[in-house]
């Protein structure tokens, strides 16, 4: 027998409890996963099996499956089964669950990113000479001290570059010394989570939302107040009328992640005076704000905040190369004192070489140039395969006005359930997101979160006909 089959087998339902038992299936997987006891690459059995050693219908065993690809745990191979997500990552420092118990070799590993694949930029127009040649020199450059471990804040010369660059390109006036380099912004978040929070404080969470993030602030035990986001971002007098006296705030204002609304300026100015008069503080996830393509982008959250109670989170992985896991928050002055004394706690910072490499290529003048380039491109990339949907589905599918942003949002009203239909989607070697899967509560909505970064013109109405023969 597996070690999957013997974890699953160890599933006890409750028939008495009011969750329903595709519910407690989906929680029980997803813990598992979380926990390291089912590792990325590792193959599940069928749901007809499934289902019969738990004594259940298979109907029940299908719609937790489903929820969890759709959520990205799992990925469907068709014939060939269901695994554990090989693209899953884990990270410990996040309090979000163990690493893999060992590392898998993929029986086929990927050389090309798959179809609609949320959260990587167009990897075959990245500069990997320019990088090589970096790379090569801050490896000469490391010698004596430069081997031992790293400042657990991150580098200096990362850090200033990083105050410099969002001071003219966001308008976020900080010091080097309020910035800390993370492990990407999952690792940030459960940090923050440690830092600024005790078990059971209500936090403000977007609905829908990111979902690695909430699984980051509920490994630390936060409850989460799902507050409603319409054409203007986060409902705010939705969340006071709630829980006023919330302790933490998480956005995602330049677009928001999933629905790609900005928030307003009127609602920000009631956000931060919130902040302000409540004491509270708010994390600003700026994940893709470089990206934006129509009208005139709003400054940073952070850029207003008169007051000091905005983090601003950033990440490299969606402007420059996931690989890289690397991102920065910028914390307040208020602050700084408290996560210079967490940060020295058990916590050896990131590797110096990446770091190093990053901020000699911002240093340098590359990235602007990286960021102007890739931004042109997507512009193209997005209209055409926006084009490309409309012409495949015509009325049956209905795209989210979004002013920027790495991905469209589509529904699809006459195709029934999201997570089936990525279901489906996966079965055909496709990767497309459920927005069902970003929501906290049982009210949810249904459509396609489909990245366009890595489709390009030729191949956009393609890669929408093989979308219409999977879900149709």
């Amino acid at each position: 027998m597996s070690s999957a089959s013997s974890t699953l087998k160890s599933v006890r339902l409750d028939h008495s409890s009011r969750a329903a038992l595709h519910d407690q299936i989906y929680e029980r997987i997803r813990r598992a996963i979380a926990s390291g006891r089912l590792s990325p690459g590792e193959r599940l059995p069928s749901t007809r099996t499934l289902a019969s050693e738990l004594g259940i219908s298979r109907g029940t065993v299908d719609a937790a499956y489903a929820r969890l690809t759709g959520e990205g745990y799992l990925f469907a191979r068709g014939q060939a089964g269901t695994i554990v997500s090989p693209m899953l990552h884990l990270d410990p420092a996040s309090g979000s669950g163990a690493r893999a118990k060992a590392p898998v070799r993929q029986e086929t590993p990927p050389v090309q990113p798959l179809p609609f694949q949320m959260g990587l930029p167009a990897l075959d127009l990245f500069p990997r000479v320019l990088w090589a040649r970096l790379t090569a020199r801050a490896a000469r450059r490391q010698a004596g001290f430069s081997l031992a471990y790293p400042d657990p804040a991150g580098l200096p010369a990362l850090r200033e570059a990083i105050a410099a660059y969002l001071a003219v390109s966001r308008g976020v006036a900080c010091q080097p010394a309020q910035i800390m380099i993370t492990g990407g912004y999952q690792a940030a978040i459960g940090f923050l989570a440690r830092l600024l929070l005790q078990p059971g404080d209500p936090v403000w969470f977007e609905e829908p939302g990111y979902f690695l993030a909430r699984q980051a602030l509920e490994a630390a035990s936060a409850r989460l107040i799902p507050v409603p986001v319409d054409e203007e971002g986060l409902c705010v007098e939705i969340a006071q009328a709630h829980a006023p006296r919330a302790r933490l705030a998480v956005v995602t204002p330049a677009h928001q992640s999933p629905s790609g609304t900005a928030l307003s300026l009127p609602r920000r100015q009631a956000l931060l005076a919130w902040a302000a008069a409540s004491g509270a503080w708010i994390v600003e996830d700026d994940y893709d704000s470089e990206f934006h393509y129509v009208g005139r982008k709003l400054p940073a959250l952070k850029s207003l905040d008169t007051a000091d109670r905005v983090i601003y989170a950033g990440s490299f992985s969606k402007v420059l190369f996931p690989g890289l896991r690397l991102g920065y928050l910028v914390m307040p002055m208020a602050l700084t004192g408290k996560m210079t004394e967490a940060l020295h706690i058990g916590r050896h910072g990131e590797a110096t070489l990446g770091q190093s490499v990053v901020a000699d290529f911002m240093a340098e003048g590359h990235f602007a140039r990286h960021l102007k380039r890739m931004r042109g491109l997507y512009a193209t990339r997005r209209e055409a395969f926006a084009g490309a949907l409309r012409a495949t589905f015509g009325t049956r599918a209905l795209l989210a006005r979004q002013a920027g942003g790495m991905h469209l949002l589509v529904r699809f009203p006459e195709f029934g359930d999201d997570v089936e239909m990525v279901r489906r989607a996966q079965a055909q070697g496709l990767a497309p997101t459920a927005l069902s899967a970003h929501y906290i509560g049982r009210k949810r909505q249904h459509g396609l979160l489909l990245s366009f970064t890595n489709i390009k013109e030729a191949q956009a109405l393609e890669k929408s006909r093989a979308l219409l023969h999977a879900i149709g």
